[in-house]
């Protein structure tokens, strides 16, 4: 089975990656930060505010159970895009809404999607969602890998 990489931030990581694990297709899912310039940065200088990474979740999946397309469409329906580096009750560039392309693919379908769902009116506001390059992604502390799952939780309690 081949496999394929998509990264993505919509505020606190753990439940953008609960609802990348229930897709089908999605092979494996890991939290953590990207977009910055800090080097292995921890969670708790990511909170501070001062890397400039966003909490993000890695998704491997199966292009052939699951689309990117697919996945945009999971990313978009679980966050609000058109919150400037926020959401809900977190607050920062940490939790900024982005998709953090690997390949020119990922990057027209990224921007198609931006398009088509600020086109549809389904938001009054402008979607404020970065669409960039990926860089390198630093795994989070092993506590917040698949924290919703060890802590019986399903979702924020917002």
């Amino acid at each position: 089975m081949v496999t394929e990489k998509a990264i993505f931030a919509a505020g606190c990581f753990w439940g953008i990656e609960a609802a990348f694990r229930q897709v089908n297709g999605v092979i494996s899912t890991r939290v953590g930060y990207t977009g910055g310039t800090s080097v292995n940065p921890t969670y708790r200088e990511v909170c501070g505010g001062r890397t400039g990474h966003a909490e993000s979740v890695e998704v491997e999946y199966d292009p052939a159970r699951v689309s990117y397309e697919e996945l945009l469409t999971v990313f978009w329906e679980n966050h609000n895009p058109t919150t400037m580096n926020r959401q809900g009750p977190d607050v920062g560039t940490q939790y900024r809404s982005a998709i953090f392309f690997r390949n020119p693919q990922q990057e027209a379908a990224a921007r198609a999607s931006k398009e088509r769902l600020q086109q549809s009116g389904k938001y009054s506001r402008a979607i404020v969602t970065e669409i960039t390059p990926a860089s390198e992604f630093y795994v989070a502390e092993d506590y917040h890998q698949q924290y919703f799952e060890k802590h019986g939780m399903s979702h924020c309690n917002v």
